[in-house]
């Protein structure tokens, strides 16, 4: 976006969440949190909302910090969930806006069939979930979670996800999502740039030759220091952004009390953040004055 455009330091962490998805602080406590925790460049990256953008900027700069505006885009590929983090793209594209409009719509339905499920089994209604929501955020799978916690039905999030809203259980229902090209051609259109979110948990990366197809269609880099991320995917994927001279960043997933993650835990580069920037046509970040 031009050299002028670049005027930001670390530590920067790109991977932050609130309470507009499943976070459980508003959009200006995980700034502040952010900035306890020493980091100079972040990015709100909600599940396929950007709600929060504006508290987000309003607070990040105050606290002298810049903000890239993101999002957590789901995606999936066979039985895999792949989360794609995309950056300073347009909010207002009509393409983009439709399709998580559609996902959030989608989230909502499976939340409640998911509830509808349990509740044959357990004492679980659906207000119970609709009270650990706070504002417009979607409801989801962590908003049951903490609903089963507060029935005394997990002892926290993590049980709770091991447990009762585990696919082994039965209770588990599917939801819609757009498969990972579709992400990258949806943002890239809109300006943003795509980096693929953990894309070496445990939940198993996907196939190099996929992988290396979502680079040629216009996927921009890994995610790579997270901490659910393998040490073996690690290595591969560094040899693929090698080859390719991809960006690379390294985040926390903050989501206050939901995640034992904590902000800056790992983080990105300023050379990388440059290269995202630079990459990025569709807004600029937010910078303080």
């Amino acid at each position: 976006m031009g050299e002028a455009d670049i005027r930001f330091s670390g530590p920067s962490d790109l991977h932050l969440h609130s309470v507009c998805s499943d976070g459980t602080e508003p959009p200006a406590e995980v700034m502040a949190a952010a900035h306890r925790h020493g980091l100079r460049t972040v990015a709100l990256t909600d599940h396929d909302t950007t709600a929060g953008w504006a508290e987000a900027a309003q607070a990040a700069t105050s606290l002298g910090m810049t903000l890239l505006p993101g999002m957590e885009f789901s995606s999936q590929y066979e039985w895999r969930s792949v989360h794609m983090l995309s950056y300073l793209f347009d909010p207002d594209d009509p393409a983009l806006r439709a399709e998580t409009d559609r996902i959030r719509d989608d989230r909502i339905g499976r939340a409640e069939r998911i509830v509808n499920n349990i509740a044959r089994d357990y004492d679980l209604t659906w207000d119970d979930v609709v009270a650990q929501t706070t504002g417009d955020a979607t409801v989801g799978r962590p908003h049951i979670a903490d609903a089963l916690v507060a029935r005394g039905l997990a002892t926290d999030r993590s049980a709770a996800f091991d447990g009762l809203l585990h696919p082994r259980e039965g209770y588990y229902e599917p939801h819609y999502a757009p498969d990972p090209f579709r992400v990258v051609e949806l943002v890239t259109s809109a300006g943003g740039v795509v980096v693929m979110a953990h894309p070496a948990s445990g939940r198993g990366i996907l196939p190099l030759p996929m992988l290396q197809d979502l680079v040629d269609a216009g996927l921009a880099g890994f995610e790579i220091d997270h901490r659910e991320n393998t040490e073996s995917g690690k290595r591969l994927l560094r040899r693929l952004v090698a080859e390719r001279d991809l960006i690379v960043t390294g985040s926390s997933d903050y989501h206050g009390r939901g995640k034992p993650n904590l902000p800056g835990e790992n983080t990105t580069s300023d050379e990388m953040v440059a290269r995202l920037i630079e990459q990025a046509s569709g807004i600029d970040p937010v910078y303080p004055a």
